[in-house]
């Protein structure tokens, strides 16, 4: 065995072991989310609010709802999927989703400019919980 070959097999178990860790951590976000946006959902009265397991959609589908706007999402998706203005309409559906995300937390009785700050990865974790499971 070579000293090439033994630092090649490093590199490689380096990058397997992150994957892993990237993958756990990945889906425990995603059932936190889905506990979070569940917890939301029942808050708003959305008889539905199982949709919040769906992966990657299913916490903006809480948000739409609860926003009363349900309707935009679709047509920003639409428009996402035409060439050469996709871009356009993933900044678009990015400033809409904090609008509706905004509603959201107006309509659980949270401050609406909680919504910006969910733009900050780790905190609006916290933001979610909070909005989630708080008694108010």
């Amino acid at each position: 065995m070579t000293y090439e070959s033994l630092i090649t097999g490093g590199i490689w178990a380096i990058l397997a072991g992150m994957l892993v860790l990237t993958i756990i951590v990945s889906v425990g976000i995603w059932i936190y989310l889905s506990f979070a946006f569940m917890a939301i959902g029942k808050k708003i009265k959305y008889k539905n609010y199982g949709l919040a397991w769906i992966p990657a959609f299913g916490p903006l589908i809480i948000a739409f709802k609860a926003s009363k706007m349900p309707w935009w999402p679709w047509l920003l998706l639409i428009g996402y999927f035409i060439p050469y203005v996709s871009g356009l309409f993933g900044l678009a559906f990015t400033v809409f989703a904090v609008i509706w995300q905004w509603k959201m937390f107006e309509e659980i009785k949270r401050p609406g400019w909680w919504a910006i700050l969910c733009l900050i990865p780790v905190l609006n974790l916290v933001l979610y919980g909070i909005a989630a499971w708080s008694k108010k």
